[in-house]
């Protein structure tokens, strides 16, 4: 299986009016111009209709997250390995892919029981992206193509859940870490392994070593500008309107992407950054780092 990139998150929540203020005036993305005002907020960063669709629920949560594969082929033959693996899936049909806007959808779960959808076929409605923040682009390659930026999935099963990305759905390991967050020489600590799909960012999917329960079920999700000052911008934003900073501006040394993190209205944090490193993985080896950044990205924990 070869998906091409991380293309849409689905978010539920118990107060819309906050997703809208913050995707609008915090994040800097336009309320999508071609999808219905049918109650959801629909959030517009490139070509593509949306990329975050925030609908009213019960809960704060990232809700799923499509991945994006290249042909109606393409599709069909995901259906058949996740057959051949014995991977329960289900296909909700041509409304829920109209409301998508892509030709198909099978949606499934992982080990630790994170919902995504498999997808091909999405539209580009081509309306001009208008930043109400004055952002002139997002980095999501031509057409979209590299997806909207990356997501970190919190998991009690690591071992059980990157199986499954890798030998079920076909992502690679980029990198790994190990995190010890006590002085205790029986600690096991935690670890966080980066995976990537079909397009050159160096990690369209993080997993992460979580013990506990997650009620948000996500550790964090990512965006990417293409300048530096955009970033600074956006953390003024963040000041100004008392959201509190999860991290500190930093680099990080494997994607050397030089980012801050911020609170969301759904429980997860919010990586806004620039520079991230698009990669050649031709005999691309996987890393092992310790040290998860050059400097800054002092966590709020």
């Amino acid at each position: 299986m070869k998906i091409k990139s991380l293309g849409y998150l689905w978010i539920e929540t118990t107060d819309v009016s906050k997703w809208r203020d913050y995707g609008t005036n915090i994040l800097g993305l336009q309320i999508a111009p071609t999808m219905p005002a049918d109650g959801n907020v629909y959030l517009k960063m490139d070509a593509r209709p949306y990329r975050f669709a925030v609908y009213p629920g019960e809960r704060d949560r990232l809700a799923f997250a499509g991945w994006e594969l290249e042909s109606e082929e393409a599709f069909t033959a995901a259906l058949e390995e996740l057959r051949a693996a014995g991977v329960a899936f289900e296909l909700p049909g041509a409304d829920i892919a109209r409301q998508r806007r892509v030709r198909a959808v099978a949606r499934l779960q992982d080990p630790a029981g994170a919902t995504l959808e498999l997808y091909h076929g999405a539209d580009l409605d081509y309306a001009k992206f208008i930043s109400p923040q004055g952002i002139a682009e997002f980095e999501t390659g031509f057409n979209g193509n590299m997806g909207l930026g990356h997501i970190v999935l919190p998991t009690k099963k690591l071992a059980e859940t990157r199986r499954f990305y890798r030998e079920v759905l076909g992502f690679a390991d980029t990198d790994y870490m190990h995190f010890h967050f006590s002085p205790d020489a029986k600690d096991p600590g935690q670890g966080l392994h980066f995976m990537h799909v079909d397009n050159p960012r160096h990690h369209s999917l993080a997993l992460y070593e979580d013990p506990n329960d997650s009620p948000s079920g996500c550790v964090h999700a990512m965006v990417e500008v293409s300048d530096v000052d955009e970033v600074g911008y956006c953390l003024d934003r963040v000041n100004a309107a008392g959201i509190p900073v999860v991290s500190s501006l930093g680099r990080h040394t494997n994607d050397r992407m030089l980012s801050f993190y911020m609170a969301t209205p759904g429980g997860f944090a919010m990586e806004f950054g620039c520079e991230g490193l698009q990669m050649d993985w031709e005999g691309y080896t996987p890393t092992v780092s310790t040290l998860p950044s050059l400097w800054g990205h002092k966590f709020q924990m």
